[in-house]
C-alpha cells in the first residue's frame, strides 16, 4: 500500500508535515473525528490524488490557535486532485477523472442538500449542520493538505472537469473552484451586485481579491478593496479595483473622494473575527469591519459576510470575543433597512459556471490572486509567509504535477 504524508497542526503557529494513514473508503478515528463519525462506511466515496490543495485564510485562524482545533488535525479543505480508487456505490465519477472538491462535504439525501444548501448538510457532521475537510468542528474529515485524500459522496460532491490536459493547463485557476472563488463570488452575490454596482469589499486577502473579481463578473461599475497591507492593495489594483487604506482611518471620506458620495451600494466582509480597528497601529476589535460595513453601505443594501466567525476563539480580545458575540450596532442596520448573508459558502451552487468562465477565458483567478505553487515539505514556509501579510495564495504542489 502507498504511503501518505500530510500538513498537521500541532499547536499556535506551529504545523508540520506528517507521516499518515493511506486513507480508506471508512473515516477513521483521529483528532477531531467526531465519536459518531468513528467507522463510518464510505463505499459512496473515492480516493484522490491531490493535484494541489491551497493554504486558506480559514487554516490560518486555526493555525495562529485562535479556535478550538485539536493537534495533529490534518489540515487543507481547498482540494483538487485526480481519482485513483472509487468505491463500489460510485456510479458516474470514474478512476483517471480530474476533479475539483467543493470544502463543504454534504451528502446530496438531506433537505439541506435537496434545498441547495450544501454548506449545513445534515448528515456528515453529527455535532451541528455542515462539515468540511480538515476543519475545527466539522465532523473530523481528514483534510486534503497531503498526497492523498479520500472524498465521500464522490457522484454528488466532485466537480469533473471535461477534459483532463485542458485541467490541467489551467490547473492553478481550477483549483481556486473548491473554496475561495466561489466564496467570494457568494460574497458578492449574497450582497445583491448587479451591473452598475458600487461595492466596497473589506479584506484584500484572497477571498477578498475573489470578491472583487466576483463583482467584477457580475457587472460592478466600481469595486473598492480595502486593507491595512500595501502589498495586498496593490495586488487589488492590478486587475483594475480602487482601494481604500483603512490604516489612514475609517473608510467613508476616502470612499466618499472615489464616488462623490461616502455610501456604496453593496459591501462584502471578507476578514471576518481576526479583524482589527481603523487608523495607523491599531488592535484587534472583531466588530469593527462589520460595523464599518453598516457605516457605508447605502441605505437598503445588502452586506455578504464570507469572512468567518467561531463560537469558540479562545485568543478573543474578550469574553464576549472568546464565544463568537460581538457589539454590533445592529441598529444601525435596522435604521438603514440593511440585509446580512452569513455562513459557508454553498460551493456547488456556483462551482460549475464558474468553471465555465475559466475555461472559456472570462477570467483569470489565479493571476488575480497571485497564485504561487509550493510543494508539500514548503507548507510550513508557506502558512509563516501567508501570516506575514504577503500578497499570495499558496498553492500545495504535493506530487510536482503542477506545470
Amino acid at each position: 500500500m502507498a504511503g501518505n504524508r500530510g500538513v498537521a497542526y500541532i499547536g499556535a503557529n506551529k504545523v508540520e508535515v506528517q507521516d499518515i494513514p493511506y486513507p480508506k473508503l471508512e473515516l477513521q478515528d483521529g483528532p477531531g473525528v467526531n465519536p459518531a463519525n468513528v467507522g463510518r462506511k464510505c463505499n459512496h466515496g473515492v480516493i484522490l490524488k491531490v493535484v494541489t490543495s491551497n493554504i486558506c485564510g480559514s487554516d490560518q485562524h486555526m493555525v495562529r490557535g485562535r479556535t478550538t482545533a485539536p493537534e495533529n488535525l490534518i489540515l487543507g479543505h481547498e482540494i483538487l486532485g485526480e481519482v485513483i480508487e472509487a468505491g463500489p456505490d460510485v456510479e458516474f465519477i470514474k478512476e483517471g477523472d480530474i476533479c475539483s472538491v467543493p470544502f463543504n462535504i454534504a451528502c446530496g439525501r438531506c433537505r439541506m442538500c435537496k434545498e441547495g444548501k450544501t454548506g449545513v448538510c445534515l448528515n456528515v457532521n453529527p455535532a451541528r449542520p455542515g462539515a468540511a475537510y480538515g476543519y475545527v468542528d466539522m465532523g473530523g474529515w481528514v483534510g486534503g493538505q497531503a498526497e492523498y485524500v479520500m472524498v465521500p459522496y464522490a457522484d454528488w460532491n466532485l466537480l469533473k472537469f471535461p477534459d483532463n490536459d485542458q485541467a490541467m493547463e489551467k490547473v492553478k485557476d481550477l483549483t481556486m473552484l473548491s473554496d475561495i472563488f466561489p466564496t467570494g463570488f457568494h460574497g458578492a452575490v449574497s450582497a445583491g451586485v448587479k451591473p452598475g454596482s458600487t461595492v466596497y469589499i473589506a479584506g484584500a486577502g484572497p477571498v477578498g481579491l475573489a470578491a472583487a473579481v466576483g463583482a467584477q463578473l457580475l457587472g460592478a461599475a466600481v469595486v473598492i478593496v480595502a486593507d491595512m497591507q500595501q502589498e495586498r492593495l496593490e495586488q487589488a489594483k492590478s486587475f483594475g479595483c480602487e482601494t481604500v487604506d483603512v490604516s489612514k482611518g475609517a473608510p467613508e471620506e476616502q470612499v466618499e473622494q472615489l464616488l462623490g458620495i461616502p455610501f456604496v451600494d453593496a459591501a462584502v466582509d471578507a476578514v471576518g473575527f481576526e479583524a482589527k480597528g481603523h487608523g495607523e497601529g491599531a488592535e484587534e476589535a472583531p466588530a469593527t469591519v462589520l460595523n464599518s460595513l453598516m457605516d457605508v453601505t447605502f441605505a437598503a443594501g445588502g452586506i455578504g459576510i464570507p469572512g468567518l466567525y467561531v463560537t469558540g476563539d479562545p485568543g478573543g480580545v474578550d469574553e464576549a470575543a472568546k464565544k463568537g458575540a460581538l457589539s454590533l450596532s445592529l441598529g444601525t442596520g435596522w435604521a438603514k433597512s440593511l440585509y446580512f448573508v452569513t455562513g459557508q459558502c454553498p460551493v456547488m451552487k456556483y462551482n460549475y459556471g464558474l468553471m465555465q468562465a475559466i475555461l472559456h477565458d472570462k477570467v483569470q483567478i489565479a493571476k488575480a490572486v497571485n497564485a504561487t505553487t509550493i510543494t508539500l515539505d514548503e507548507a510550513p514556509q508557506g502558512y509563516a509567509d501567508f501570516d506575514s501579510g504577503v500578497a499570495k495564495k499558496f498553492v500545495i504542489d504535493p506530487h510536482g504535477m503542477v506545470a
